[in-house]
């Protein structure tokens, strides 16, 4: 599924709406990717909180290059059920949530994955609807919540990813979490207005004071 038309494949009804990134928030991204890398002899070294410059060539020493590291991305989501595991808590959290509010899974990966990650979605006890898309999540936020006076929530990893959505949709609890320690605490420190969770232990309770605070009109 691409998010080009959101509305096509995403049916949301009167209640509350989580959209969450996948990526080191519903699944396991750097840990696997480390062990992945290592097969094709290069390595991820935590220098800094990013990919590009931080991969090297075990056998020449010299640092992959943007190129590279493309490539070896989409090799990687191409094997992806072979390496990606859930993040802790994940499943039965997300389970529990489901009961009171639509879940919607965001990623920010080529399209052309989708179907793989749908497929490991599925088989890992995550079925909600999934939207693959490159594009900046504010605008698609924005779009799937439609202005509705319902509470709507927002996880990812990525600060640019909660910055956009907090720029086009600004009722949005916004949620900080990354499940791989090592390169959390590379990460920069999140802003005024956006909470950090380290796992879903914590974000959850901040997912339903969210909930509490919305006091549907008679």
């Amino acid at each position: 599924m691409t998010a080009d038309r959101p509305e096509d494949v995403v049916h949301l009804g009167h209640r509350p709406l989580i959209v969450s990134d996948v990526d080191e928030v519903v699944l396991e991204f750097l840990t696997p990717f480390k062990l992945f890398l290592e097969s094709r002899q290069h390595r991820l070294l935590p220098h800094s909180f990013r990919l590009t410059g931080n991969i090297v060539d075990l056998q020449s020493g010299e640092t992959a290059s943007e190129t590279t590291v493309k490539a070896l991305l989409d090799a990687f989501y191409d094997a992806q059920e072979q390496w990606q595991t859930p993040a802790a808590l994940v499943v039965n959290t997300l389970a529990e949530l489901s009961a009171e509010a639509d879940i919607v899974f965001l990623t920010a990966m080529p399209p052309r994955h989708a179907a793989r990650r749908r497929a490991l979605l599925d088989a890992l006890g995550l079925p909600y609807p999934l939207l693959a898309s490159e594009e900046p999540k504010g605008p698609l936020v924005n779009h799937l919540h439609g202005g509705r006076e319902l509470p709507v929530v927002f996880i990812d990893d990525i600060l640019r990813n909660l910055h956009s959505v907090r720029d086009h949709a600004p009722s949005c609890l916004l949620i900080n979490l990354m499940a791989n320690t090592e390169f959390r605490a590379l990460a920069p420190v999140p802003d005024v207005g956006i909470h950090a969770a380290a796992d879903w232990a914590e974000a959850a309770p901040l997912i339903r004071a969210h909930f509490g605070r919305w006091a549907p009109r008679s």
